[in-house]
């Protein structure tokens, strides 16, 4: 005679209980992955404009400069948070603070950062042949998780940035609402 080979319904339902009970305890844990892997992104894409800001104003002999920006086209007014996106152009006409006018060339573009909040203690950044124009910058990546996860990207007076966990002077993050 032949047997049919199976699982009770207790078994079942006993496995499917174990499932949930890993997935409950994976699933924060894959929360915090995705969004430690969101703010790194924010995170390089400001690096790389700002390495990249510093090699094209060496390479042209000119000044090239970073503002925040909500139409990826022109400088937003001062005051406007760089979370809303921000521009790198080549400032031919040098003002400071830095405007992109009709004509400048635009170089890159980074759209708006949905997830989270980003402060910075300067409303643009200019890189001249020689360096930065001496002025100190900090910009604070926050989320929902607030000041335990913050990164900070600091530039120094020569234009090179650096990454942190902790502010300039090595005090905690704070997250301020960008």
């Amino acid at each position: 005679m032949d047997r049919q080979r199976g699982h009770t319904l207790t078994e079942l339902v006993f496995a499917a209980a174990i499932v949930a009970g890993l997935l409950g305890w994976a699933v924060p844990g894959l929360e915090d992955l995705r969004r430690n892997a969101e703010r790194t992104r924010e995170v390089n894409q400001l690096l790389h404009a700002v390495h990249f800001a510093r090699l094209e104003a060496v390479k042209r002999n000119g000044v090239v400069s970073l503002c925040p920006s909500r139409d990826g086209e022109f400088c937003a007014p001062a005051g406007t948070s760089w979370q809303q996106g921000w521009i790198v152009f080549v400032n031919s006409d040098a003002d400071s603070p830095a405007v992109r006018d009709p004509g400048e060339a635009l170089l890159r573009v980074v759209p708006a950062w949905s997830a989270g909040t980003l402060t910075a203690n300067r409303s643009t950044l200019s890189f001249r042949p020689f360096g930065q124009a001496g002025v100190t910058a900090t910009f604070t990546f926050c989320d929902v998780r607030g000041p335990a996860a913050a990164r900070a990207v600091i530039i120094s007076q020569s234009g090179r940035p650096r990454l942190s966990s902790l502010g300039p002077s090595n005090q905690p993050l704070a997250c301020g609402n960008g």
